[in-house]
């Protein structure tokens, strides 16, 4: 990762002097966390993980790209360490990005996620399911991710209690079985996602695109879906009671026993 950013940083101060600020700071950072690295050159994967979650946890946002590009290759190395790994991503968004009351939100409507929450949400949505540790289950509960590329996400079983999703972009996301109880899915791209047996109750779904989305046995139970688009969407057996909707048709022959 050093080599690759010291070679666009050589690069770039030729020809970008718009970008050459921001690529500096990650530059120096980067180094500066190399030389600590140079120190021991012998460093396991353990005392290298390690060293990585201590990164994350000061914050400093310009090194943190180049910690998960470091937690992916010891992850790929070393499969031991996959729910270690997933554990210190998921805490490290919900410690940056906490819910925020609604009226805070509407303060805020247009925010831009930023570019290490969302380098930790693409680690996490790559992840290997069979590593995970039986019976646990990925926590990104109450945080603020509206706006997330989230599209073809293994997020199976995760929970997501209270999550802001506004506008994110969950497009193939496998979705099966996933807490999304009282979640803002408002406009969010969910267009052929597995949502098989996702619990949305009291979810806001409003203006969501769920075409072809699977909903087999997922509970909408007091769910929001003004404006929601449910073409070719499977609702079989779905609990849709006392949903919330207006200007959205369910053809019939989608509800199968629902």
């Amino acid at each position: 990762m050093f080599k690759v950013v010291t070679s666009a940083y050589d690069t770039a101060k030729n020809y970008i002097p718009r970008k050459i600020i921001i690529l500096e700071k990650i530059y120096l950072a980067i180094f500066a966390n190399q030389k600590k690295l140079e120190l021991i050159p012998n460093y396991s994967y353990t005392q290298s993980l390690k060293l990585a979650i201590e990164q994350l946890e000061r914050q400093n946002r310009e090194i943190n790209l180049a910690v998960f590009d470091d937690l992916a290759q010891i992850a790929q190395k070393e499969p031991k360490f996959h729910w270690k790994i997933m554990e210190a991503l998921t805490n490290f968004v919900r410690n940056n990005v906490p819910y925020q009351p609604q009226e805070e939100v509407n303060e805020n409507p247009a925010l831009t996620i930023r570019a290490d929450i969302q380098a930790a949400l693409t680690l996490i949505a790559k992840r290997n399911a069979q590593q995970d540790i039986e019976s646990n289950q990925l926590d990104l509960s109450r945080t603020d991710i509206r706006g997330a590329n989230l599209s073809g996400a293994n997020l199976e079983q995760t929970n997501l209690y209270q999550t802001n999703l506004a506008g994110a972009n969950l497009c193939s996301a496998n979705l099966h079985g996933a807490i999304l109880t009282a979640a803002n899915l408002s406009g969010a791209n969910l267009s052929g996602a597995n949502l098989k047996e996702a619990i949305l109750s009291a979810a806001n779904l409003s203006g969501a695109n769920l075409s072809g989305a699977n909903l087999n046995r997922a509970s909408l139970y007091r769910a929001k879906l003004d404006g929601a688009i449910l073409n070719d969407a499977i609702l079989n057996e779905a609990n849709l009671r006392e949903i919330e909707f207006s200007g959205v048709n369910i053809p019939r022959t989608q509800l199968g026993d629902a």
